[in-house]
């Protein structure tokens, strides 16, 4: 079973840091946001392979996840041992590259891995956001397999002005196999669904449910992606694609916690996901306030 990783953006926000760095290789406190998605991709079940999807013009991705011999020769000749660990395990992910020269929207991307997936179910993180636990995919692959391997996809609430920049779904929420009752945007909620739109106007949204960037996906998804014409944006969309196969196939949508993935999108997101996550660790936060202490 794959994970597809699209990465092949040029990083636009970011201009013009990354005419030469990859957005996806900006670091998050000790390693780069791309290594974070990777390790995330591979922790479910099944997943023996995360497949990025890249572009010729970002060469350097390929080149953070391969073996680099002189590297590791120079960090033992110097008797850094504890540094070379971390530059060979990176080397060992099961990592391998498809390319998106000319980006055509995320659906376009996510078709660039059909040959990878073949006819297994696949999972779709997007490349600039990450869940430090790895709980979300988990979540998604328990819903699929108690709803016979179906799509699945998680979602989040987002306040209601807001809607028109996502993907937003319409679905009925499933009652709990625990008994207890969850309204539609309570975490853990699963929704089968009904219905979905890509970037509505706030009268046209069935509810305040976004995609967060991470799917389960039938491989029925690849064939519709070959002909699914361009729709929000003039791009190929994902959104739309999911929607046509919702009139073929079930599909369910399980609630999260919007804090518990890092959006590192933005220059601000991405600051902000550094300082989260320092704080959170109880190694770097004294040092990072009395730092942040003497520059403010």
């Amino acid at each position: 079973m794959k994970a597809l990783i699209p990465a092949a953006g040029l990083g636009t926000r970011f201009l013009p840091e990354t005419k030469s760095v990859p957005k996806e290789l900006f670091p998050v406190v000790n390693k780069p946001v791309i290594q974070y998605v990777v390790e995330e991709a591979l922790a479910p079940e099944g997943v023996d392979e995360a497949v990025i999807i890249n572009s010729h013009l970002k060469p350097q991705i390929e080149q953070y996840f391969s073996e680099d011999g002189a590297l590791i020769a120079h960090l033992q000749e110097h008797e850094k041992n504890d540094l070379v660990a971390g530059v060979t395990e990176v080397a060992k992910l099961p990592v391998s590259f498809v390319y998106q020269d000319d980006p055509k929207g995320l659906g376009h991307a996510v078709l660039q891995g059909a040959d990878k997936v073949g006819d297994e179910p696949f999972f779709v993180l997007l490349g600039d956001y990450f869940v430090p636990d790895k709980s979300m995919c988990l979540a998604m692959q328990e819903v699929s397999q108690a709803h016979d391997g179906c799509s699945v996809i998680a979602v989040a609430s987002v306040p209601h002005d807001q809607v028109s920049r996502y993907g937003i779904i319409a679905g009925d929420v499933v009652p709990s196999p625990d008994g207890k009752t969850r309204g539609e945007e309570e975490p853990g909620a699963v929704l089968k669904l009904t219905g979905l739109i890509e970037k509505p106007a706030p009268e046209a949204a069935p509810t305040n449910l976004f995609i967060v960037g991470r799917y389960l996906l039938s491989s029925r998804v690849m064939e519709l992606l070959k002909t699914q014409t361009p729709g929000a944006g003039g791009e190929i969309q994902l959104t739309d694609a999911l929607s046509r196969l919702l009139e073929e196939e079930e599909m369910y949508a399980v609630v999260v916690d919007a804090k518990s993935g890092c959006d590192t999108g933005t220059p601000a997101a991405w600051a902000a996901v550094n300082a989260r996550l320092v704080m959170e660790d109880p190694c770097l936060r004294a040092a990072f306030e009395e730092e942040l202490g003497r520059k403010i």
